[in-house]
């Protein structure tokens, strides 16, 4: 989709400044449904970054970003733009400077056009978990869009956005990708700088794309990606890698993955794709994840532990200060009242949660066990990618679920992750790729997973299996 667009700019078929006029019309027309948009960048800023495009593509005809309208998780900073991480204690401040992956597609000339909705700091996996209300599936408006990056989601998948940018912690980015029916990327840790993003589990966390098709997935992370001096724990990748010959390319399905329970219309998906990958001339095998049902456990005690720590500061003092002092109150209560009521319910269970694990006397029982349990699942999938190229899993073990459906039963809720929170321990690879349709017309997704900083291996490949599920 990209590459067409920009075909159509240069071409001079359709103008910036009209593009933009165009999905800013569908956003109103149809984001008070949705409620995939917080906010929108103003005409002013949006008339600069028009201009600046322009001059962009006029000088270099090749550049092509130039002009392309993308949506933005709010919990990543745009300059001048609100960022509210979908939380009340959030909801005043605006960033006054941009994250490093919005300062690189800018020198691109992508333009922002607004801020999308999630679950309140990233925590939470339909999108329900906001200050500001749910975001609503563009399928069925009564089912959930997935989370915690829905609004990106939903935003690229009713064609409000060209793409968008989300972040996953255990997967925020996949899992939403699935349920709306578009393609989303999870990069390996530190392959893109993290810096600007509002962190939520600083080991977890990692930006990626939203798009249509890998291609278009592909062309923003070759922008977004690499080192950078703000984020220490970044990388720099080769930007480029060889494309095999489906005769060379291994596949391992984890026998742990293939489990009772799994919606059947998902596992059809699956055994129809294996079959045309084999007709391909691939080689599947069965592999063991072995540590893969402590995935889930370790997950949720890593995860708040770091999410604790991290919205510690936000104290409601340095970043919002909406509620005065009362009279005769002093600088203690304040604190606390600010702080208690700008948490929603779910952030206050899972900080909460953090909390406890780093408390004296379970910290060793709980925390560090944890992190040993990980760097496990680690040398998991290192052993794994030895033997083979490439994982095939399902992304999400149903497709999406009704709205409310899930918010009174936490553990219900945490298990839509089930598949998704491993890449992220171990710090590889995924993404989720469209994979059809069940009986309700709902979409469906599958996971590929690759080893740490084969990111490119990866989305080359997807692009193979892509067309592959094109005709399923």
């Amino acid at each position: 989709m990209i590459k067409e667009i920009h075909q159509k700019l240069v071409n001079h078929e359709v103008a910036i400044n009209d593009l933009v006029k165009d999905f800013n019309g569908r956003i109103q027309k149809r984001n008070g449904e949705l409620n995939a948009y917080l906010s929108l960048n103003e005409e002013i800023s949006l008339g600069e970054a028009i201009k600046k495009a322009e001059k962009i593509l006029e000088n270099n005809p090749q550049e092509t970003l130039a002009g392309i309208p993308i949506a933005v998780k709010d919990n990543i900073l745009v300059k001048g733009l609100k960022t509210t991480a979908a939380s009340k204690i959030l909801a005043d401040y605006t960033a006054v400077e941009d994250a490093t992956v919005i300062s690189k597609l800018k020198e691109r000339g992508v333009i922002v056009l607004g801020k999308t909705n999630l679950d309140e700091f990233a925590m939470g996996s339909s999108t329900e978990h906001s200050a500001f209300g749910p975001t609503h599936n563009p399928y069925n408006l009564k089912l959930v869009p997935g989370g915690s990056s829905g609004g990106s989601a939903v935003a690229v998948a009713a064609e409000l956005a060209v793409a968008a940018l989300g972040s996953d912690t255990g997967g925020s980015i996949r899992q939403p990708a699935s349920f709306c029916g578009v393609v989303g990327f999870k990069p390996s840790y530190g392959a893109v700088s993290r810096y600007g993003l509002l962190a939520l589990s600083s080991s977890l966390d990692q930006i990626g794309p939203l798009t249509n098709n890998v291609n278009d997935c592909k062309t923003i992370f070759k922008v977004i990606a690499g080192k950078d001096s703000k984020d220490a724990t970044t990388v720099s990748l080769p930007l480029e890698a060889p494309l095999k010959d489906w005769q060379a390319i291994k596949i391992g399905l984890p026998k742990e993955y293939f489990v009772d329970g799994t919606d059947p219309a998902i596992k059809l998906c699956l055994e129809k794709l294996i079959d045309k990958l084999k007709m391909a001339g691939a080689s599947i095998e069965e592999v063991s994840l072995p540590l893969t049902s402590l995935a889930l456990p370790c997950y949720y005690i890593i995860m708040p532990a770091e999410a604790s720590s991290n919205l510690g500061r936000y104290d409601g003092l340095r970043y919002a200060n909406k509620n005065g002092f009362k009279e005769g109150e002093n600088i203690l209560d304040y604190y606390l009242r600010n702080k208690g009521s700008g948490f929603g319910k779910e952030s206050r269970r899972r900080i909460l949660l953090g909390t406890y694990v780093l408390s004296a006397g379970y910290y060793d029982t709980y925390y560090k066990k944890a992190l040993q349990v990980q760097e496990a699942i680690r040398r998991d999938f290192d052993r794994v990618f030895k033997q083979v190229d490439y994982l095939l899993t399902p992304t999400t073990p149903t497709p999406a679920f009704a709205l409310g459906a899930k918010t009174n039963d936490p553990l219900s809720m945490y298990l839509a992750d089930i598949f998704t929170v491993s890449a992220n321990l171990a710090g590889v690879p995924a993404i989720n790729l469209k994979a059809g349709f069940n009986p309700e017309g709902l979409p469906l997704g599958v996971q590929l997973i690759a080893g740490r900083y084969q990111d490119f291996s990866l989305l080359n490949f997807g692009e193979q299996v892509e067309k592959l599920l094109q005709f399923q």
